[in-house]
């Protein structure tokens, strides 16, 4: 089975759309909405599951549903993936993307204490931080690589208390922060490629699921960060930078669409950046580095408007397919990194909800 074809797919015809769910963002509506999409995906991904980028993402919000609806068969589920493939990563040594599922190793570890459960991410990363810079290519040199290994090590950092790991995370962000984010507009390039190009309306060409990509991982990182750590003035500022820009980006119906600066071009909502958005957004709202009054209405208005694209089996629909920028797709597309978001942005919700 290809990549794309194990991580998703969009059908012609997906059936009627879901009915009988609440935008109010109350703990019982928004867990209602999370519970529908989450069974909806498990079921659909038990013969096909994997350990790349595309699945980790989908594991980081299943064990986020489980923290919150308190229902233990998502946490389960993942741990089965885990020890199918005996706590390894994928199998490209230093690809960001290969290492993502490290995070959801670290906290199966963290709730156990077995070593096996450790050994196998430690000793990637242990490797990827004697690796030497490239002076003619980034280790990072795309912007979704941003969410897929700072936060593992920023984890392995807090599990381990051994501050390299950080200390590399924080050197390769921001040499990648140099070649890709433009400090004009606020958003990063997906990669150098675009540095040049632009959008059939004339504007730069920055990719909505990118931008979320980098704002989640911001999130992550933050998340793990100590508050005393060096640079970690320069990460909130480059949050903040971001979140208000995304944030003043948004659509009418609340669903950002997959190029930021000209979604004439890409009429359809897209839900896996939006899901990554509304997900950084409520993380700042719950950690107090957004005003709730500004930023309460934006995340309330993107999850109103996922809703829209649940359907009545659980399927969440118009989330872009694998790619490195903008593109078109149908109603239906579901792909399970979009499904992770939604389930990491519903998380967070919920704990604006208390």
């Amino acid at each position: 089975m290809t990549e794309l074809a194990a991580a998703g797919d969009q059908p012609d015809d997906p059936g009627p759309l879901a009915t009988g769910l609440s935008a109010k963002l109350k703990q019982r509506d928004i867990q209602k909405a999370m519970k529908l999409v989450a069974d909806w995906q498990i079921k659909h991904s038990d013969d096909r599951y994997n350990i790349d980028w595309t699945y980790a993402a989908l594991y980081d919000g299943l064990l986020a549903a489980s923290r919150t609806t308190k229902d233990p068969k998502y946490h389960d589920w993942v741990l089965k993936v885990a020890r199918d493939y005996k706590w390894q990563l994928a199998p490209r040594f230093s690809h960001a993307d290969d290492e993502a599922i490290g995070l959801t190793y670290l906290a199966f570890y963290n709730e156990t204490h077995n070593p096996e459960q450790l050994a196998p991410t430690r000793e990637g990363m242990d490797k990827l931080i004697a690796r030497p810079d490239d002076p003619q290519k980034n280790l990072w040199w795309w912007c979704d690589a941003l969410y897929m290994a700072p936060k593992v090590l920023a984890q392995l950092s807090v599990t381990t208390n051994d501050h390299r790991y950080l200390d590399f995370m924080d050197h390769e962000w921001w040499l990648t922060s140099s070649a890709l984010y433009d400090p004009a507009e606020h958003l990063y390039y997906r990669d150098d490629r675009f540095l040049t190009m632009h959008e059939a309306n004339g504007k730069k060409i920055f990719w909505s699921r990118g931008n979320g990509w980098v704002l989640a991982g911001l999130a992550m990182v933050l998340d793990r960060m100590p508050a005393n750590y060096l640079s970690r003035a320069k990460y909130i500022e480059q949050y903040k930078q971001m979140a208000e820009r995304i944030a003043a980006l948004q659509p009418a119906d609340g669903v950002w669409r997959a190029s930021l600066l000209d979604p004439a071009s890409y009429p359809n909502p897209e839900i896996s950046g939006t899901a990554f958005f509304t997900y950084g957004l409520a993380w700042g709202i719950h950690h107090r580095l957004l005003d709730r009054q500004k930023y309460l209405p934006i995340v309330a208005r993107s999850w109103q408007g996922m809703l829209t694209h649940i359907y009545a089996d659980g399927r969440l629909g118009s989330i872009q397919p694998i790619g490195g920028e903008p593109g078109k797709f149908k109603p239906s597309s579901s792909y399970v990194y979009g499904v992770g978001a939604f389930l990491l942005a519903a998380s967070e919700l919920n704990q604006i909800a208390k």
